[in-house]
Formats: C-alpha cells, structure tokens, sequence
C-alpha cells in the first residue's frame, strides 16, 4: 500500500463564503437519459478478460417478464455499456398469494469479474461500505422500486434470496437514469485514421463524461469527491473535448475558497452535504492548483479567476519554497508528502523537485499576467534547475538519480524532461535511455503515472513510443473488456489492487481519461 489515511484535525480550515458563492454560480445542470438494459447475461470464463470472468448472452431482454425466480435464484442484465444512475424496476409475484416478503440482493458492477467477489470475503483498509450491493426486503407486491443511492455500473445481478415454496418473483421494466453534466450538444470528435487509437480515444470520452458530475468527480463508483490531481488531467481532457469551462470554475473556487489556515490547498474536498475540505494534504497536488489555474488561462484567459484565485495559487507557492535549501535542494518530510504515483517501490525526491519546477513555471508566467515581481521566484527557479543539473543528474548513468542511494527510476526522468530541465537534445537522449533501459514499466499501477510517462516521451519527439505505450496499456485494459478505464491497471498483475482486493477498485476513474487529450494536442 503506497497512501495511507491522514488524520489532521488539529488543522483549521478557512471558508471564503465570497469564493464559495463564486463555486456556487458555476453549479451544473445534470443531464439524464433513460437506459434500458441490452441483454440477460451469464457469467462465464474468459481467459481474455480481467481476472479471467467475462459474460455470455443466454436471452432476450424482451423475455425477462416472463422469467419467474425463486429461492436462490438469480439474473444478470447487461446494460451494453457503463453507465452512472439510478436504478429502478417493477417487481410482482407469480404462483399463489403472497405470504412471506420477498427478500433480494442486487450487486452492482462495472466489470464482470466484479460479480465473482463475494464481499463477504473483503479485508482491505478502504471501508466496505464502498461495495455495491443492496439487501432488500419487500411486503408487498405489485412494486416499483426506486434506489435512491447513484450506482456506476454496467451489469446488476439481480438474486432473490427467499420468496416462499408457494409463489415466484417477477422483474420488468429495469431502466437506469443515467447522470452526468458533461453535455455532447457541441461534442466535435476528431477524425482518428488509426483504428486501436479510435477506440482508445472513445472510451477516454466515455471515461471523461462518466466523471463529471456536480464536480469533477475522481470516480463515480468510488471516491465520488474532487481530488486536486484527477482535476488537472480532467480539466486538460475537457479542453479538448466538453470545453465545460464552468465546471473547471467551479472547481478551482471550491478549493481557492477553502484552504487550511496556514494556506495550503487540502488534495481534496467534499460537496455534500455540503462544502467540507478533506484533512489530506499532497505537496505535489497543492502545487497542481498553480497548474490548473495556468492550463486555464492558457485556454482561455479570465481576468476575474485569475484577480480572485492568484493569492492563493501564490500561497502554494511560497509554503512550498520555504521547503528549498539555500543550494535549491528541495527537502520534503512526512507532514506533507509527494504523491507523484500510488506505489512506494520507487523514490521519489528527484521527483517532486522536478514538479517544483514544473509550476514554478507555470507560477511566473500567472505572476506576469499579474504584473507582480517575479524576481525572487526567477531566483529560485533558477537554483532548483541548477542544483538538479548538478547534483541530481548523474552524467555516467545519463540518468536522474533520486535519494540517498542515488536511484534511478521511471518517474524521475519524466518529471524532470516535463518540467524542461536539460535542454531538447538532453530530453530525447534521456528518455530514449529510458525506453532502452528502464522499460517496460514496471513498479507503477496507475494511468495517472502512465500519462505522465506517455506524454514525457511526446515532449522528447518520441512519437512512435508513445503511441506504442498509449496501445500497450490503454489498449490492454480494452481487450480485457474495459467500457471506461480504471483507477489502477498493473499489465503485468491484471488483478492489481491497492486496497486489498480488486472489488473496491474503480473501474471508472477520472486519472486515466487523458488519451483524449494526449491524442488532441500530439496527434491531430
């Protein structure tokens, strides 16, 4: 396990009440549509496909009114894609009058092999209380029944734990109202000569619209919150295809307005039941608010976000410098960790100083816009550069080295050739040794450090790697049965998990959506 729970509730929050009235006039409209299930599935082995479970068809959808169902008996709907909703059905019984309730379970699930978990069997650290289940009883029928509980999922099982030896139970009319605020009206989708890039771009989309919800959402299924780190790829994504400009607004008020009174941007905050900030802070994830409010302006420029919001994005700034050595050495403790990616089978100094950099220079060019002094922060910028052409790049190795035993890893020489510390030619010779020596990747487990890695080798001219790695993971999660992308993908170990068991693993995840934006500004 790479993250682990923070209790900070020593920390005191602010709440800019100016901000989050701000937050609130960018609320968006939710969007629904009526889905109707596809076909009546079974689970099957499928040895191409996650975890080795897939699913067959064994009948209509039109026949499911006539299946009647009794003890221990059970129906899996497909509804032909992943969707987030609602979910309703009419229930009756059939046979002799109805004397005992009926009792039932519906599972809900984003991938087949979801179904094969029994929670019962879960001994992770994340709660359970994230598995998608429902326990119901029922005393009487004819019913229709409303969940009033949001589900992301493609396939419910259905299973009546107990009716009665005299009568059966009866389903028809399942629907599910799906929900996002992404709006397709002015969807303008590129044309993609590459078929396995198509695909790869299409389901991005899906992924993408699936997550936004009343925020950028980090996962439908599970976190159901904004984090700080999913916003900055999802906001990238949405430039190139919703342009929700508004969403990204009310993102960025929503954490402006509530920082911990030392300043820092919490990495994520909660919408209901109403605005609170988490008490989990990520050194690189508060830097990524300079990030996102930068991507912002340079999509669109906004006088009044960036008057509002620049205070804070400055704040980041200066709590994070104040952690830099005279020399430019960035020295981080536990108190306030880099992220950088979920496993901790790498270190990860070299690259956290490299984001350092990285938004440090994305902060002088808001300090321009601005017209405030950015000579100090030129200063430290040029002695972080300084210190990690100097000390952190080992010209033997040709290598980023990071930590005490001087390590080299995959995340270093990304970072470090996404910030621009050595010039165009370092670049490519870098992450060409990279490729040579440190691939394929292994060590990492999250499309979050896969789009970093994918886009570091489209900044040193790598094209054909790129697209290579984009086919080779994105792509696999696809030929494994992927309807969106996921939160955590390892290809080596499918099954991987950071939580214990893959049951409390998203399977739609905001983080991973960025072949989207990858294959807008390198490709088209």
């Amino acid at each position: 396990m790479a993250f682990t729970f923070q209790i900070n509730d020593e920390v005191k929050f602010k709440h800019d009440e100016r901000l989050l009235n701000k937050a609130k006039l960018y609320k968006p409209t939710i969007h629904q549509e009526t889905i109707t299930p596809k076909s009546i599935v079974e689970l099957v082995e499928n040895s191409r496909q996650l975890e080795g479970w897939g699913v067959k068809d064994t009948q209509d959808i039109t026949d499911l009114p006539d299946i009647k169902l009794k003890r221990d008996q059970k129906i899996v709907l497909d509804f032909g894609d992943h969707e987030v909703g609602k979910f309703s059905i009419d229930i009756n019984s059939a046979g002799s009058p109805m004397d005992a309730p009926l009792f039932i379970k519906l599972k809900f699930a984003e991938m087949p092999a979801e179904l094969k978990h029994k929670s019962e069997d879960y001994d992770g650290w994340l709660s359970k209380s994230w598995i998608q289940e429902e326990y119901i009883h029922l005393d009487v029928l004819p019913t229709h029944l409303e969940l009033s509980r949001r589900y992301s999922f493609r396939y419910i099982e259905i299973t009546v734990i107990d009716t009665s030896p005299k009568w059966q139970a009866v389903f028809s009319n399942p629907q599910v109202q799906s929900e996002t605020s992404a709006s397709t009206k002015d969807l303008s989708i590129p044309a993609i000569n590459d078929h396995e890039l198509d695909n790869i771009y299409q389901v991005g989309l899906k992924t993408l619209q699936d997550c936004m919800q009343d925020v950028f959402e980090d996962g439908p299924k599970r976190d159901r919150r904004l984090w700080i780190g999913d916003l900055r790829l999802q906001a990238l994504a949405n430039y190139a295809t919703f342009k929700d400009i508004g969403l990204i607004k009310r993102c960025l008020y929503l954490f402006g307005a509530m920082t911990a009174e030392d300043g820092r941007i919490p990495a994520n905050v909660f919408t209901q039941p109403n605005n609170i900030p988490d008490d989990t802070f990520l050194f690189d994830y508060s830097l990524f608010f300079i990030s996102i409010l930068d991507d912002f302006q340079r999509f669109q420029a906004d006088e009044e976000l960036l008057r509002d919001l620049y205070p804070i994005a400055k704040k980041q700034m200066d709590v994070a410098l104040d952690k830099v050595q005279d020399n430019g050495e960035l020295i981080l403790d536990d108190s306030y960790p880099v992220f950088i990616d979920w496993s901790n089978d790498f270190d990860k100094n070299t690259a956290g100083q490299a984001v350092l950099i990285y938004t440090l220079r994305q902060f002088i060019h808001l300090a321009d816009m601005m017209k405030d002094n950015v000579g100090g922060y030129s200063q430290k910028l040029n002695k972080l550069i300084s210190y990690s052409q100097s000390e952190l790049f080992d010209e033997k190795k040709g290598f980023f080295v990071s930590g005490p035993q001087r390590e080299v890893n995959i995340p270093s020489q990304v970072w470090m050739v996404l910030a621009h510390v050595m010039d165009d030619r370092l670049n490519k010779q870098i992450m060409q040794r990279t490729v040579d020596e440190l691939f394929p990747v292994t060590g990492i487990a999250t499309p979050y450090m896969y789009h970093h890695v994918t886009q570091a080798l489209f900044e040193a001219g790598m094209k054909d790697e790129a697209i290579k790695l984009m086919k080779g993971y994105w792509g696999q999660m696809i030929s494994l049965g992927a309807d969106t992308y996921w939160e955590a993908f390892e290809p080596a170990k499918p099954d991987y998990s950071p939580y214990g068991s893959p049951i409390l693993n998203s399977y739609c995840h905001a983080w991973s959506c960025t072949p989207v934006y990858l294959i807008q500004k390198y490709l088209i």
